[in-house]
């Protein structure tokens, strides 16, 4: 047995001292919870400290964000104290921005701060939907479980992202090469054909000497064409972050044939999921829909969150509210949140909400490739077409006055 001296939080947030006798720091944990205690840090015998922390710095992936949450998890459920948890944690990952902002929140915990205040000043790794779980679980005196409940959160939304991401892999690689190769047949091959319209005197239609003028630009003033590429980025995602590019941009893309139904799906799995996390977890619906608007990538769903924890306040119910947004959300979404408000069942209707789309984006995602090729291949042939007619007109013209 050796004594221990330790910091814990108690239910209410206050930080408490002491000197404890344990036959090991897991056991003084375990000692601690039962006394409805969570351990911030302790010291072991001969004023060994059981959690030591230092500085370093890169950009923090879901999948790190995840695997730290996971393992965090596990440790506080095998007794560790959160600053041995989070040191462990740091000695860990390769990220070295991640590992400076683990040791930064573990010092802050040995100051007295709670975990989610320290969290809430990284917010490009933790989110207001993490640090608001966080929270709820420290006060509710069950971190574990929120913990866990938060890595399979963020495994869906990984794994759903991944879905999309991977199946607009194969559409872009097409749109590159095609790019690619009109830029070569610009420069390479219309300049010779050119030369022998020149040559030969023929008559060119409007559609040839478009087509001349672009290789001449491209051959003579490459360095403009891709200062002009680089400014439209920088200029679209500039638009992209002021709430009229934001809608606009999101409004086109729910009015597309594939995306737009991609789209609905997809943050209607996202709100399902992340709606039935934080309620689950006890954070008050209002606040709960607050911080869903954050997380949902669409600016027209974010919305209807807003606005649904506006109205929620003013008492009316949530079914009542989606109804205004009836030509975004999915018709099973309304019904199925009308009738978990009657029976009183609302997460667990909103869980199988999430599971029935996050099976829907799955199987549109992989059959996406199938619908996009006709798509693509359209596109890919009337601009084939346009340069073949273009260049090949002139030529019957040259053949006709021999």
């Amino acid at each position: 047995m050796s004594n221990y001296t330790y910091k814990a939080r108690a239910s209410d947030g206050s930080l408490k001292e002491g000197v404890a006798e344990a036959k090991s720091e897991q056991d003084l944990a375990h000692l601690l919870a039962s006394q409805g205690l969570r351990v911030v840090s302790m010291e072991g015998p001969k004023g060994k400290k059981i959690s030591e922390f230092s500085f370093s710095f890169g950009s923090v992936s879901l999948v790190e964000r995840m695997m730290f949450t996971k393992n965090l998890s596990v440790m506080i459920g095998a007794g560790l104290s959160l600053t041995k948890a989070l040191g462990v944690l740091s000695e860990q990952t390769k990220n070295d921005k991640f590992k400076k902002i683990i040791k930064s929140i573990a010092e802050d915990i040995q100051k007295g701060e709670q975990l989610e205040q320290s969290m809430s000043k990284h917010k490009a790794v933790f989110s207001s939907l993490y640090v608001s779980m966080v929270k709820v679980g420290e006060t509710a005196g069950n971190l574990k479980e929120v913990l866990s409940s938060l890595a399979v959160q963020m495994k869906k939304d990984h794994d759903i992202t991944s879905r999309v991401k991977g199946a607009m892999m194969y559409p872009s690689i097409i749109l590159i090469a095609m790019l690619g190769i009109g830029a070569l047949m610009m420069t390479l091959v219309v300049p010779s054909l050119a030369k022998t319209f020149k040559d030969m005197g023929a008559e060119l239609p409007a559609s040839t000497q478009f087509i001349i003028g672009v290789s001449n630009f491209l051959i003579n003033f490459w360095y403009v064409a891709i200062l002009l590429i680089i400014i439209f980025i920088y200029s679209f995602k500039k638009i992209l972050k002021t709430e009229t590019g934001k809608k606009a941009f999101d409004g086109m893309i729910l009015k597309l044939p594939i995306f737009g139904n991609l789209s609905k799906q997809l943050n209607s799995a996202r709100f399902s999921r992340t709606f039935t996390t934080l309620i689950n977890s006890g954070v008050p619906i209002v606040d709960a829909l607050n911080i869903i608007s954050a997380t949902l990538s669409n600016w027209f769903f974010a919305e209807s969150m807003k606005s649904a924890a506006r109205e929620i306040q003013k008492g009316k119910q949530l079914n009542e509210v989606l109804l205004k947004y009836k030509d975004i959300y999915p018709p099973l979404v309304i019904q199925m949140i009308e009738v978990g408000e009657e029976t009183g069942a609302l997460t667990e209707i909103m869980s199988q909400l999430a599971e029935f789309y996050e099976e829907e984006v799955d199987n549109v995602t992989k059959n996406m490739s199938t619908i996009i090729e006709p798509v693509l291949m359209i596109f890919i042939g009337a601009g084939v077409g346009f340069f073949a007619i273009s260049m090949i007109t002139p030529m019957y013209s040259m053949l006709d006055s021999i």
